[in-house]
């Protein structure tokens, strides 16, 4: 029997990885499938390029990294339309998802020598006659794992700054997104063509398994908790660190002085957009009895107005066809249990598309409130106040963003919500926003990109002492006297016994 090809799904044909569209089956490319040999390879070369890449000094690489910038940004269209092609992204959500990813190599190019560079650090009286020194060096070679929601913006954020702390990156890209990946390769070695700094290898789960055993400096992933432990097992056994982006089920709260127009807006973008496929992603939402029924209606008829297909619509098709199932399994089980879809509902799933679903009263041991739908879904429940609010959107191990609506509080109900980021009167704000870290906490993973937090990540700290003076005290020594030991002591006790 002649095996059938599901559209979007990846599969390897004479030794190459072939990408399709999910929605239409069309071809995106093919790239040749690294075996474990040919990914100990690309490291070992990406070793002895990264020497040379770290020789040219925080300037050096400032110079490359705005070329390739500026080359993204002179291609915004070509890599827009090829994201669209490979994932079937919508082409205005891949510009949006590109010019994200410019300004994050912008800023990781012109900060990387203030944070990273070589510093003076104060020293204290007890050590007076030392000087402090503090440096950020490259770990060598840092691999990064990237995902298919966001093929260009998520491996940037980690990419970008590895190499602008003086690392050479090997992308090991998603299988179902492999040409975006190549292309941004691609695009690099035009403007550094010297040596192989970034360079990608390609394949399923084994290449990934495979980078993580090649002897690499570091690691960063994107992906589902499960997959992330498996990362993390498989980095363990050389003691290699990682850093995880592993998913997330992120709540909006909505306070009752909440202006309800940007509310809605906002969550049906922070919910829907890509449809649904976003790590960070409005899953839940929790609003305060009084204004729950204005805000429900504000939200259904804006999803309502939403277009659903292959070009020019809002929403484009589920990338990964297996998803089509938990969506489908998340939505039955939220009206088993006695929840009501608004719009949408059981009959919202039509491969390789899901219309917008938005379902309110639904009980918070749902499968769709515990799991990550990854799917156009909306769960919209009515709570006493904001405090009840917490407590539900705090109780799942998740922890990467949210997103609070409202005025007089609502910054304090932010600060409280058990999660990396969170945004306030808007969604996903503080993942385009370069100067601040982005990362979580529990299940979704450890470790920060962007920022001054995102460099540091990629830069091993370096601590140099040098003396300048003769020891007043002298501790470190066995020429001390006991009266140098009865000097420290009475020091300490002056200092510090009060």
């Amino acid at each position: 029997m002649t095996a059938v090809h599901v559209p979007g799904a990846p599969r390897v044909e004479d030794g190459h990885l072939v990408s399709t569209n999910p929605a239409t089956g069309v071809e995106a490319g093919r790239l040749p499938v690294a075996g474990p040999a040919d990914v100990e390879r690309a490291v070992a070369t990406a070793r002895a390029a990264g020497q040379w890449w770290a020789g040219l000094g925080f300037t050096g690489r400032r110079e490359r990294l705005l070329r390739w910038r500026g080359l993204l940004a002179r291609r915004i269209e070509q890599l827009a339309d090829l994201i669209h092609t490979e994932g079937g992204k919508p082409v205005a959500d891949a510009v949006v998802e590109v010019v994200s990813a410019i300004e994050h190599i912008d800023w990781a190019a012109r900060n990387a020598r203030r944070v990273l560079g070589p510093r003076r650090v104060r020293s204290r009286l007890i050590l007076a006659e030392f000087a402090g020194h503090l440096e950020y060096q490259p770990y060598g070679v840092v691999g990064v794992i990237g995902p298919w929601n966001y093929p260009v913006f998520t491996p940037v954020g980690s990419a970008a700054y590895a190499l602008a702390a003086g690392n050479a990156v090997v992308l090991k890209p998603s299988e179902y997104t492999p040409v975006a990946g190549q292309w941004l390769v691609d695009c690099f070695a035009e403007v550094v063509p010297e040596h192989p700094v970034l360079t990608a290898v390609h394949g399923l789960g084994d290449v990934g398994a495979a980078l993580c055993r090649s002897g690499i400096d570091k690691l960063a992933f994107t992906g589902s908790p499960a997959t992330a432990r498996t990362v993390m097992a498989a980095c363990a056994e050389s003691l290699t660190p990682v850093l995880l982006e592993a998913g997330g089920k992120d709540a909006l709260i909505v306070d009752a002085d909440a202006d309800l127009d940007a509310a809605a807006e906002a969550c049906v973008w922070g919910g829907l957009t890509n449809a649904g496929q976003t790590c960070i992603g409005i899953e839940r939402v929790y609003v305060v009895e009084p204004v729950f029924d204005a805000f429900v209606d504000r939200v259904v008829e804006r999803a309502a107005r939403l277009t659903v297909g292959a070009d020019a619509a809002d929403l484009g098709p589920i990338t990964m066809p297996s998803q089509l199932d938990v969506i489908r399994r998340h939505i039955d089980d939220a009206l088993a249990r006695g929840g009501r879809a608004v719009l949408g509902g059981a009959d919202a799933v039509q491969p390789p598309y899901v219309r917008p679903t938005v379902l309110v009263d639904v009980p918070e041991d749902a499968a769709a409130i515990r799991e990550e739908t990854f799917g156009p879904t909306l769960t919209i429940n009515r709570v006493r106040d904001a405090d009840e609010a917490l407590a539900r959107a705090n109780a799942l191990p998740y922890g990467l963003g949210g997103a609070v609506f409202g005025r007089r509080r609502a910054v304090a109900i932010a600060r409280r919500l058990r999660s990396g980021m969170a945004s306030v009167n808007s969604v996903l704000s503080f993942a385009g926003m370069a100067t601040l870290p982005f990362g979580g906490t529990g299940e979704s993973g450890f470790g920060r990109i962007h920022g001054e937090d995102g460099l540091r990540e990629f830069g091993r700290a370096k601590s140099i002492t040098r003396r300048r003076a003769r020891s007043l005290l002298p501790a470190m020594t066995f020429e001390r006297s006991d009266a140098d030991v009865a000097r420290l002591v009475k020091v300490a006790k002056a200092m510090y016994g009060r």
